[in-house]
């Protein structure tokens, strides 16, 4: 391999993630508006299209350790090959957590109020995800400390979700009780089902903005050998 085909390699390489990335953003947009309008048969397109983003992160991921294995490479390319297996990584783990997402869509059976206020949350994440994908693209040092910054919003956020979730629950339960007497039982079950859905989807949204973070941090290194962001 000429040094010109080695620098098309690393460029080509930088463009499947980015493309790949690209596709798993479009599953998080598709099923943040299936847990607003319920649509199921979108719910089932998410799940189905899993397979194919672990495809392409498997197929980056070869790509990598042939780059390794084949050209030795030094320095900084060998640094952004090393965070494009990582990022690819990052990005089967989002994907993943679509589908996780997609799955309590399906699951629901009746919505809260504040599913409207996750959703937002869930739509600041894909800007997370993608600043720190422009990041990788760009080379740029600074937007990857912005990502990071933007982290604890998303997790306060996530915080005051679950905390108004979990109020909402004990105040239907005291509602119960005052106007029947006795709790029942089977709508508080039902009920229950659907809380819990709805915090491990506001837990899973936190992850997407956790992996955005990776993102920086291994871009950050890769620029500049800066590892203070990964921990």
């Amino acid at each position: 391999m000429t040094r010109k085909s080695f620098r098309e390699s690393i460029e080509e390489l930088r463009t499947s993630v980015l493309d790949t990335a690209e596709l798993v953003i479009d599953q998080l947009t598709k099923v943040l508006d299936c847990l607003k309008t319920g649509d199921k048969t979108v719910a089932q397109t998410v799940i189905d299209a899993d397979d194919k983003v672990n495809n392409r992160c498997l197929e980056i991921e070869q790509d990598c350790i042939d780059l390794f294995a084949l050209q030795q490479p030094l320095a900084g390319d060998l640094r952004l090959i090393a965070a494009s297996f990582k990022i690819a990584s990052d990005l089967e783990r989002i994907g993943d957590l679509a589908v996780n997402l997609a799955e309590y869509s399906l699951a629901a059976r009746r919505s809260f109020d504040l599913e409207i206020t996750v959703v937002s949350i869930g739509h600041d994440a894909i800007m997370m995800l993608n600043e720190s994908l422009r990041a990788y693209e760009h080379d740029d040092a600074e937007k990857c400390q912005a990502v990071v910054a933007e982290d604890d919003n998303i997790d306060t956020l996530c915080l005051r979700a679950s905390e108004a979730l979990t109020r909402s629950l004990v105040e239907h339960a005291h509602k119960e009780e005052e106007n029947d007497g006795e709790t029942d039982v089977w709508n508080i079950e039902q009920i229950l089902d659907d809380v819990t859905r709805l915090l491990l989807t506001i837990r899973d949204i936190e992850r997407i903005a956790d992996h955005a973070v990776n993102i920086s941090a291994r871009t950050l290194w890769m620029i500049n050998n800066d590892s203070s962001l990964i921990h």
